[in-house]
């Protein structure tokens, strides 16, 4: 299906592909290390209890990594349909 693509359509479906991959990886680093470098002062915060610089290195970064790849592939698969590329 792919090999119908002409170059105008070839370059929109990587600008959109594109595009949602660099978001996704700005926000895995947002989750990754700029949080974390601000822990001690995020320790000031309460969340369910506990201190929220703590919180998100125990927890609140791993729901935040599945949320992304689950994200990633629903978006992805809305990208591929629009395209006529999806897997059946």
């Amino acid at each position: 299906m792919a090999e119908q693509f002409d170059a105008a359509q070839r370059q929109k479906y990587w600008s959109k592909t594109s595009r949602l991959m660099w978001i996704i990886f700005a926000l895995w680093i947002l989750f990754s290390f700029v949080i974390p470098l601000f822990a001690i002062q995020l320790n000031t915060i309460k969340f369910l209890g506990f201190p929220l610089g703590f919180y998100m290195a125990a927890q609140g970064s791993l729901i935040a990594f599945v949320v992304l790849c689950v994200w990633n592939a629903i978006a992805q698969n809305k990208i591929d349909e629009e395209f006529g590329v999806q897997e059946d």
